[in-house]
């Protein structure tokens, strides 16, 4: 049985509030798709901590580093066909996004998202200014339900970024508009 798929932001939610936020959506697994799983000014989220807040919880918790952002363009490299990013990091991360790295790490989440109910994190507090959009437009091309949590009592569905285009070996580009 397939189950929708959620995003999150961590941002600098007590972990109370971010638990109330999750259980609100029946989350089981959260799936960290951060790079580097940490933060200074919000150490309730690192990684050496946050599995077991969460196991206390009754959630469990996988970092998935191969769906983490902060990707930058490899020296040397073919210009991006994903203009209709006109910022770098976005345009830095749909690239890499057509990796192998990134479809495989996909593949995991699908199968977990597949067996109960996940919530992809990263610290970003709204979805369209982090690189959980990208991952939900590869989501919702598989024909997945995805769902933003953005605050208590407030989910918003996923809709597929417009420039979007799938290409024949499952990967999307962004081509300029």
């Amino acid at each position: 049985m397939s189950h929708a798929f959620y995003t999150v932001g961590h941002s600098t939610h007590p972990l109370g509030e971010f638990f109330g936020l999750l259980a609100g959506a029946g989350i089981e697994t959260l799936v960290d798709v951060r790079s580097i799983p940490r933060s200074r000014t919000n150490p309730q989220f690192n990684r050496e901590t946050l599995p077991d807040a969460l196991s206390d919880e009754h959630i469990g918790y996988v970092h998935l580093a191969d769906l983490g952002g902060r990707r930058g363009k490899p020296r040397g490299s073919a210009p991006s066909p994903n203009g209709y990013w006109t910022h770098p990091a976005f345009r830095n991360y749909a690239d890499y996004a057509m990796s192998a790295a990134f479809q495989q790490a996909l593949a995991e989440l699908l199968e977990l998202g597949h067996q109960q109910t996940c919530a992809i994190m990263c610290s970003e507090a709204v979805w369209w200014r982090c690189h959980r959009r990208i991952i939900a437009d590869y989501l919702l091309e598989r024909g997945e339900t995805v769902l933003h949590i953005m605050n208590a009592g407030r989910i918003e569905p996923a809709k597929m970024t417009p420039g979007a285009q799938q290409q024949p070996d499952g990967t999307l580009r962004y081509p300029p508009g």
